[in-house]
């Protein structure tokens, strides 16, 4: 199993992805959350400039958010700052779209999009809403096609199954979901939580910085999927103070600080105890059980945890977390020698 890292897309990104790379994660991916973040390539391309060896990616890209030719040269200028390093993965938009207001893209047009930029990438013409477009960078603009880049795509339900399992090269789950993993080669999940020391107590200060973001995820993603956020812990305390927002500005409600701190609603339901959720909602426990749950999660088909630090200590918040994955994978490789996946991985 691969252990890379994830982060909200900050203006200290290129730093922290520098950080993970001396750690020792295998790739790091951003967040496309324009709403709250700053541009996803911009900081890729200041990350490919201070890192040698770790892998760069946008995950995972809304499709919505620009036209494929954006993206795909995007794209290709990355591949050129980090040749090999380069991987691209999609989903229909959760927080980069609904945080607009926009809802999320049907299957349908991520499959045409998806479609094109891997066709724009190859040197193709191909036809976008009625258009003909072509990469047509001369050379020194972008690499010579066509530009070979990985795609996953996040899926959760049958239709994105579908999807992924046509066009992509790996899966990209979060929440917990591995039902599909063991379909594809390449399965990373994303996770979110915190090493605790002996002895810690899960609503402390600092696990509240450190896994209470990923544990308002469960609220966020509940709410806007239409789940019963009332059967989560405080959930009833979340939902009352979101109900107090005017109806157009919900959704501004919901996504402030979304997988960055808490907002106003989450800091609630936090005191009311949403914080008893957290064993379920992210990867937090001791470095023993973290260990353990990375294994059963290599058992259930994962081959990449993706790992969030959030908090003021990114830094020692990666530096726990590997320890404690790298214990699990070291156990699962010696279980399958020759092969750390068991399987063959992208």
């Amino acid at each position: 199993m691969k252990i890379s890292a994830q982060f909200a897309t900050s203006l200290q990104s290129p730093a922290h992805i520098a950080v993970a790379e001396e750690l020792g994660y295998d790739r790091a991916w951003l967040f496309d959350t324009p709403h709250e973040s700053p541009d996803v390539w911009m900081m890729l391309a200041l990350a490919a400039e201070r890192t040698d060896t770790i892998g760069l990616g946008p995950g995972v890209l809304v499709p919505t958010l620009r036209h494929p030719m954006v993206n795909a040269s995007a794209a290709a200028a990355l591949a050129a700052l980090a040749p090999g390093r380069v991987a691209v993965a999609f989903g229909t938009g959760f927080a980069g779209a609904r945080a607009l207001g926009a809802a999320p893209v049907s299957w349908s047009y991520l499959r045409d999009y998806v479609h094109a930029f891997r066709g724009l990438l190859s040197g193709a013409r191909v036809s976008w809403q009625g258009n003909r477009i072509q990469m047509m960078h001369p050379d020194g603009y972008a690499p010579e096609r066509p530009i070979d880049i990985p795609i996953l795509i996040s899926a959760l339900g049958p239709k994105g199954l579908e999807v992924a399992t046509e066009l992509a090269d790996g899966l990209f789950t979060v929440n917990g979901q591995t039902r599909y993993a063991a379909q594809f080669a390449w399965a990373a999940l994303a996770v979110h939580g915190t090493v605790l020391a002996d002895g810690e107590a899960l609503d402390s200060p600092r696990v509240q910085a450190a896994a209470g973001p990923g544990n308002a995820l469960a609220y966020h993603a509940a709410y806007e999927f239409g789940g019963d956020v009332t059967a989560l812990p405080a959930g009833d305390v979340w939902l009352d103070t979101i109900n107090e927002i005017p109806l157009q500005d919900r959704h501004l409600a919901v996504h402030d600080q979304h997988l960055v701190a808490l907002n106003r609603a989450d800091t609630a339901a936090w005191a009311a105890g949403s914080w008893k959720a957290i064993g379920q909602t992210t990867l937090t426990g001791t470095a023993n059980e973290i260990g353990r749950r990375v294994s059963e999660l290599a058992a259930e088909g994962i081959t990449e945890i993706i790992y969030q630090p959030t908090g003021p200590d990114i830094a020692g918040e990666l530096e726990a977390f590997r320890v404690a994955a790298r214990a699990a994978v070291t156990t699962v490789a010696h279980d399958n020698p020759g092969n750390e996946h068991g399987r063959t991985t992208s």
